[in-house]
């Protein structure tokens, strides 16, 4: 979840799962470090194991966060969520696997209302979500 965008999806999850009392599961999945071999006559750039568990405490700590964001939000409206933490993944993928391990029936997320080129060269995770198929996925749009 990132400010604005992701906290509509989140709010509108929250609402759904409770209208229809249904299980509610939140997830956030952060990416591995990106680590650069080179190549040719490349330098590239491995980090150290020290930089490596700096950055996974960072993830874990960033996480946590959103997911106790998270559950405030869903305890103040009483509907009560399994939150996950999904480290060292691919969003999209994390997401996906996590809903059929899950058996979930609906995957909510944020579209960040992207257009045009800028769309296709920037990539979307939502894009990807829903060219997957596998779970139906419910786009909730920027705030006005």
């Amino acid at each position: 979840m990132n400010g604005d965008y992701s906290d509509s999806a989140l709010n509108a999850g929250i609402a759904l799962a409770k209208a229809l009392n249904t299980r509610l599961t939140i997830i956030t999945v952060t990416e591995a470090l990106p680590v650069d071999y080179g190549g040719g006559h490349d330098s590239g750039w491995i980090p150290t194991q020290d930089e490596i568990d700096s950055f996974d405490a960072a993830c874990k700590a960033r996480a946590g966060k959103v997911l106790d964001d998270a559950r405030a939000m869903s305890e103040q409206i009483g509907k009560s969520a399994e939150l996950l933490h999904v480290p060292n993944a691919h969003p999209a993928t994390a997401i996906i696997e996590t809903a059929k391990s899950r058996g979930c029936d609906l995957i909510v997320m944020a579209s960040h209302g992207r257009r045009g080129l800028r769309k296709l060269f920037l990539g979307s995770q939502t894009s990807e979500v829903l060219m997957d198929g596998s779970v139906p996925v419910l786009v909730v749009p920027k705030p006005a």
